[in-house]
């Protein structure tokens, strides 16, 4: 690749629209910013449409992301250090970012094609939390994921993107209703299982089970809704020491998954 243009002004039209893209009262976010390497190279590869790329001038620029950019067309440019530091001010500071257009919100009819349990989180608002449910989401074989309740504007929320390392559009996760949770998981004949510490089914029943299912998860403070409760199939718990008040919610998705692992693995060949 020939060498890289330099930005050296804060008032170049990219970098005011990078600048405009970190505000949080945009009301209509049509694009946004993800930040280091590995969320870009995942993003990309997940055919995320990009505007620009950059990076500082202080690095040395991942030649992986380079590569791929140079394949797909994507302009790479570098930005001089002080311009960054003036962008990012009062925030983390990266090295490497780009701009993207959002995809297309994914809808709940887009899950069950994928084959594998659907994750339903019921009033997880913590963001890393959602995050990393997304990475173990993705890799253990999961069809999709729904929150209902999480505070999220969308899922291009950039506290988000950073604690997905960029996995967030490489399946599908919708922004839902209760109501139109039930109604989706209810009209496909999918059996909905509640985790819950007083849960009446072990959760090593769940691998002999071959049908697809919908795994609701409610916040550590709040548990599931009581909607939730009345339309499920079955209530699971995740047997633990009597010491241990409760597990992380992310850390109980990662089990049930793995439980389930072998099954969703099949859905997906």
């Amino acid at each position: 690749m020939s060498e890289l243009e330099t930005i050296s002004s804060i008032s170049e039209p990219a970098i005011q629209r990078i600048v405009d893209i970190t505000k949080n009262s945009r009301a209509n976010v049509k694009t946004t910013l993800i930040e280091d390497a590995e969320p870009l190279l995942q993003c990309i590869r997940a055919g995320v449409e990009f505007i620009e790329i950059y990076a500082s001038d202080s690095i040395q620029v991942s030649p992986e992301l380079l590569e791929l950019c140079a394949q797909r067309g994507i302009p790479v440019r570098l930005v001089e250090s002080t311009v960054v530091n003036q962008v990012f001010k009062g925030e983390r500071k990266p090295k490497t970012f780009g701009v993207a257009r959002v995809p297309r919100p994914a809808k709940l009819r887009d899950i069950p094609e994928r084959g594998g349990d659907i994750v339903v989180l019921d009033g997880v608002k913590i963001v890393g939390n959602i995050g990393a449910i997304v990475r173990s989401s993705l890799a253990l074989g999961a069809s999709g994921i729904i929150l209902v309740d999480s505070d999220l504007a969308g899922i291009a929320d950039r506290r988000l993107l950073r604690a997905s390392r960029g996995y967030i559009f490489s399946l599908p996760v919708v922004l839902s209703t209760r109501e139109s949770a039930i109604s989706f998981v209810r009209e496909r004949g999918i059996p909905l299982v509640v985790f819950d510490a007083d849960g009446d089914v072990e959760l090593k029943s769940l691998g002999k089970a071959d049908e697809q299912l919908a795994l609701l998860f409610g916040s550590e403070k709040g548990g599931p809704s009581d909607v939730f409760d009345e339309a499920s199939s079955a209530t699971v718990s995740i047997p633990m020491l009597s010491s241990t008040e409760s597990l992380n919610v992310s850390v109980s998705v990662g089990i049930a998954l793995h439980e389930r692992s072998e099954r969703n693995f099949a859905a997906r060949r």
